[in-house]
């Protein structure tokens, strides 16, 4: 019997629906616990080249979300490991892991090698770096967060608005599942739903799962959803960037203490407690460059000093960069 049988028997799948599937290369960004349910899914269902890009070793804490993983998988390559689980699961498909971050720098080459980017780092400035450009390659993202007992995914871009269109201000919260927890169950069910709106846009099914938000309740055990398709996109963003990026030319400010990183972003940096942002002297004909470990920080600088800045501002996420 046939490897895909129980799928192909369906009528939205089919023979021409598997050839869909084994033609699509497919970008997953992040290795953790959203990846744990989407890289087996979509293995399993013969997409025919996985990428996986996570800069990360496995932890023990966080094995009760990464199933992918086992405990004498600590200390080594997420990306490798993750690799490698989906290679022992179906070998006719092609699976490259890459140890490294996805940034500002990487982004475009990563992306424009693939039909379909699944955002799976649960992370600031790794999302809205997908979502930029997937919106200029015109690329489909799928892109997916959770936290605690809730979590959400939705189809952007390839079409669709971006990220930034459903979500332009900077979280309320600074939370992290390493600040405020997080229960495995929740990651799994929002990352099989990702996985599931990934083969739904390969198939072509209809309703697009572009332009599609799907917000899921672990305590309520309750899902809802909404369509997006004519939010517009922001007048104007601010760009991540990576700590490489930055140059003596530009003015650099470090929000992060020195108990919190010894060392700034950039040998140049001056360093600002984030409540001081608004007395920093703009330096005309530079551009401003306001870094801290997610990014988020730095984004709600940026918001209270744009009104009287002249010129650009940009965000370095240095935990990433």
């Amino acid at each position: 019997m046939s490897r895909y049988a129980r799928q192909t028997q369906l009528p939205e799948v089919g023979p021409e629906g598997q050839a869909r599937l084994s033609s699509t290369r497919v970008l997953v960004v992040g290795a953790g616990g959203l990846a744990a349910p989407v890289l087996p899914l979509l293995s399993g269902a013969g997409v025919g080249r996985v990428t996986i890009v996570d800069g990360d070793s496995v932890d023990l804490s966080n094995l009760h979300r990464q199933t992918l993983f086992s405990e004498s998988d600590c200390g080594r390559p997420k990306a490798e490991i993750a690799a490698a689980r989906c290679r022992a699961l179906n070998a006719e498909i092609d699976v490259i892991g890459q140890k490294q971050s996805l940034t500002s720098v990487n982004s475009a080459g990563l992306v424009a090698q693939a039909d379909v980017i699944l955002d799976c780092a649960d992370n600031y400035a790794a999302s809205y770096t997908l979502s930029d450009t997937c919106l200029a390659q015109g690329k489909p993202l799928i892109s997916a967060s959770v936290l605690g007992l809730s979590g959400y995914v939705g189809g952007f871009c390839g079409g669709a608005p971006s990220l930034r269109a459903l979500f332009p201000d900077a979280p309320d919260s600074g939370a992290s599942c390493a600040t405020a927890g997080v229960l495995g169950p929740v990651v799994g069910a929002v990352g099989a739903m990702q996985a599931q709106m990934a083969l739904n846009l390969i198939l072509g099914l209809d309703p697009s799962p572009l332009g599609q938000m799907v917000q899921y309740d672990g305590r309520t055990l309750r899902s809802s959803g909404f369509r997006f398709d004519d939010a517009p996109e922001p007048n104007s963003c601010f760009r991540f960037l990576s700590a490489s990026q930055l140059t003596d030319e530009d003015q650099i400010i470090e929000l992060r203490s020195v108990d919190e990183a010894v060392c700034p972003a950039h040998p140049n940096a001056k360093r600002v407690t984030p409540e001081n942002v608004n007395v920093i002297d703009p330096n005309q004909g530079k551009r401003l460059a306001l870094c801290c470990a997610t990014g988020l920080r730095a984004w709600r600088a940026a918001e209270q000093i744009q009104p009287n800045w002249p010129g650009e501002i940009v965000l370095v996420a240095a935990s990433t960069s």
